[in-house]
């Protein structure tokens, strides 16, 4: 996959992300995929555990925004890095803001592996914590 394949391949899943469509999602995972959240201890495999993270996310608040994308591929590993904001509306109409980094490691055309690193408050839990 060349660098410019995986920046829209990125691109591609935080517009579904965004848009809160899990197929086009999970379409995008390995079968056996592992998320982890790495600020906050968090490890999902498979698309059963990812699946119910982003419900939990989506439900969670009115809308999620993810901007101003910088990208650092690696073709030749089939890896990319990518830096952006976030903008959570929560349920109430606040905004929360966010600076991330997501590591992406692919396997074919697809991902195999993401690593979040997540500044403030962790919204892709394993379970819900308002609970």
């Amino acid at each position: 996959m060349r660098a410019e394949q995986q920046i829209e391949l990125v691109e591609a899943y935080f517009s579904a992300v965004d848009g809160e469509d899990l197929p086009r999602v999970l379409g995008m995972l390995t079968k056996d995929c592992v998320f982890t959240v790495e600020t906050h201890g968090v490890e999902l495999r498979g698309h059963e555990e990812i699946a119910d993270m982003f419900r939990r996310l989506w439900t969670g608040h009115r809308a999620v925004l993810h901007e101003d994308f910088i990208h650092v591929p690696d073709p030749e590993s089939g890896r990319i890095a990518s830096r952006f904001k976030v903008v959570n509306t929560e349920l109430d109409g606040r905004l929360a803001y966010k600076s991330n980094c997501n590591f992406f490691e692919i396997d074919g055309e697809l991902f195999d592996r993401v690593a979040v690193y997540m500044a403030g408050k962790n919204t892709l839990d394993r379970y819900d914590r308002r609970t």
